[in-house]
């Protein structure tokens, strides 16, 4: 909290409800207080311009506007506004309270944070900017005194107060000759024509992201106008050059949107959350975090306020700057003494013209050349092609293309025909091919994990139909369409045929039937048959008595079905008759149940000699038994 100076306003009321109760911190156009809502008994920010500002009619117009932009976003990422006001010549915004610190605050005690840390800041600003550039809200003053840090853990995006609404034009332009923003965080555009579409604040969010991953800005200059020049013409470095464990895919992130040419970068701050979030999934933990001992703090630099300069000549526009207390420049269009403008700008003048040599000769147009064109070439016919023009190339990245071969040229950064420093480095993304995944081999796995795999694999599930399989089992997969093997687009959809079981056959009736016919009739359903034999005294031997599963019921194809077959009358014992007279004989045998056949040889005295089976074997009851009479 700022307390180092006794503030006027702490303690005074405004407009007859904000009691003013301490200020929070001073910025290049307003001073924000913690203040109490006393209507609705909340604490609030209340962020009041400064007074030699409030006199300008324009600033107090830009000033208002923000309350406009603001108050249209509604998003958990962004600051609310609440209300907007003027009392006694003080113009100011009520606006929601963020209990926390700032993004710089941050970066102060800990210097770089870890990609898990940066990522998990970059995410919600992005949704913010996300939301903003959807509703035609260009923020166009990304920085981390403007990105807040809940208590909470919330994130939050304040500060609109450079926004502007998108028109029905496609770019912005500054309708005053100068150029507004915070000069560490400007995008090529900003500087070169005072223009700023969403394009250019995802520029702003590349930086942020290099000084989060790296704990310092990719450029430094003596003066702001050193610096803005660099945004035009130096590529931004990749930050695993100050971090080297730093993981590739966030160089990528970082030059993508640092590209200095606005259609190299993602067209909003959503399409670049979406490649964020990309890249996030494909890094492991331990790329995350990196193991070791916590990043040692750097000594953070000083709070960035925003500046208002002159746009450059090529823009046809001029205006006034002075350099305030604490080293940012600062446009106060207010009524000097003409000796003393005369004066100012001629100190001005001077300093630029000295800048701008040292400029040329640095990093200006004598150390520039054009960037050749790589695309479609081969890795090795590119790295050649750099070589020759004394350029070195660095693939940076691997990227999916419908039409570009493999291993080709799919994108640079600076792209074709852009400068590029003399023995500068061009980064390039080749191309993988067409994006294609092989429908994998799921035959005989359960539904929802052949549904697992096809995610796995990049697809998507089709239709899931389901058939009769006389060898998959019910719930798994009998086939796909199109068949393994195959290679399709991502999320393309693969159909799934999963088995019902084995189809059921009806069960004919082979009871009464000889055991041959009710073997044949089974073979033709097709059913196959077990056989039980059971003596029966009425079922003839060899005539099937019963089945299980019944007639007319339902069995699966190729089952069993359990027969139970008659071996005829049981057997019982055959009475001895060898001795007795015939008449006897044949009495006992056929009171036994036996039929009996006499054979009479001739002489005898009707006696039976011998018997066929013998006397106390078995035999079926009612076969036949034969006697030989003498």
């Amino acid at each position: 909290m700022d307390t180092s100076v006794q503030d006027p306003l702490v303690g005074r009321v405004l407009d007859g409800r904000y009691h003013v109760m301490s200020r929070v911190a001073r910025g290049g156009m307003a001073t924000v207080y913690l203040a109490l809502d006393s209507r609705l008994d909340r604490t609030i920010a209340l962020k009041v311009m400064h007074p030699q500002l409030a006199e300008d009619e324009e600033f107090v117009s830009r000033f208002i506007r923000e309350a406009r932009s603001a108050a249209r976003l509604s998003h958990p990422n962004v600051v609310a506004v609440y209300d907007q006001g003027a009392d006694s010549g003080h113009v100011f915004l009520a606006m929601e309270h963020v209990a926390g610190r700032t993004l710089r605050d941050l970066m102060r005690e800990q210097g770089r944070l870890t990609p898990r840390q940066a990522l998990d800041i970059l995410e919600p600003v992005l949704a913010a900017l996300g939301a903003a550039h959807q509703a035609g809200i260009v923020h166009r003053d990304v920085k981390p005194e403007n990105v807040l840090l809940a208590d909470d853990g919330r994130v939050k995006v304040a500060d609109f107060g450079l926004a502007r609404a998108v028109s029905g034009a496609s770019h912005l332009t500054s309708t005053s000759g100068v150029l507004m923003g915070t000069v560490a965080y400007l995008s090529p555009e900003q500087v070169e024509r005072g223009v700023a579409d969403p394009r250019s604040d995802v520029y702003s969010v590349g930086i942020l992201l290099f000084e989060m991953l790296t704990g310092a800005k990719p450029y430094e200059g003596e003066t702001a106008i050193q610096v803005a020049f660099r945004h035009v013409h130096d590529t931004v470095p990749a930050p695993s050059t100050l971090v080297p464990s730093l993981p590739r895919p966030l160089d990528v992130l970082v030059a993508r949107a640092t590209s200095r040419d606005p259609d190299g970068r993602p067209a909003d701050a959503r399409r670049f959350l979406a490649e964020v979030i990309q890249v996030r999934r494909g890094l492991s933990d331990a790329e995350l975090d990196p193991a070791g001992p916590p990043p040692v703090p750097r000594p953070a630099p000083r709070s960035e306020h925003t500046l208002v300069v002159p746009l450059p000549p090529s823009a046809g526009r001029t205006g006034g700057t002075r350099r305030s207390g604490n080293g940012p420049l600062q446009s106060l269009r207010q009524r000097r003494p003409r000796r003393g403008m005369i004066a100012f700008l001629l100190v001005l003048l001077l300093a630029a013209g000295l800048s701008g040599a040292a400029w040329y000769k640095a990093a200006g147009p004598g150390s520039y050349t054009t960037a050749p064109s790589l695309l479609g070439l081969t890795q090795s016919e590119a790295a050649a092609k750099a070589r020759q023009l004394g350029l070195t190339m660095q693939v940076t990245g691997n990227e999916f293309d419908e039409q570009v071969p493999v291993n080709s040229v799919l994108r640079t950064s600076p792209a074709p025909n852009h400068r590029i420093h003399k023995n500068g480095t061009i980064h390039v993304v080749l191309s993988k091919g067409p994006e294609r995944y092989a429908v994998p081999d799921v035959k005989g796995k359960t539904e929802q994990a052949a549904k697992a795999a096809l995610t796995a694999t990049k697809l998507s599930v089709g239709d899931v139909t389901q058939a009769f399989s006389d060898t998959i089992a019910k719930g798994s997969v009998v086939t796909t369409d199109p068949p393994p093997g195959t290679r399709l687009k991502r999320d393309e959809a693969v159909a799934l045929v999963v088995s019902k079981g084995v189809q059921p056959v009806k069960v004919p009736k082979v009871v009464g039937m000889k055991i041959e016919d009710a073997t044949t009739a089974l073979d033709d359903v097709p059913l196959a048959n077990k056989v039980t034999e059971k003596y029966d005294d009425t079922i003839p031997s060899g005539v099937v008595i019963s089945q299980k599963p019944a007639a007319g019921g339902t069995a699966p194809k190729n089952s069993t079905v359990e027969l139970v077959v008659s071996k005829g009358p049981p057997p019982v014992p055959v009475p001895n008759v060898v001795g007795m007279n015939l008449t006897d004989a044949a009495r006992m045998l056929t009171a036994a149940g036996f039929q009996v056949r006499a054979f009479n040889l001739p002489g005898g005295p009707d006696r039976v000699l011998d018997q066929s089976p013998n006397g106390d074997q078995q035999a079926p009851k009612g076969s036949r038994v034969t006697l030989s009479v003498f």
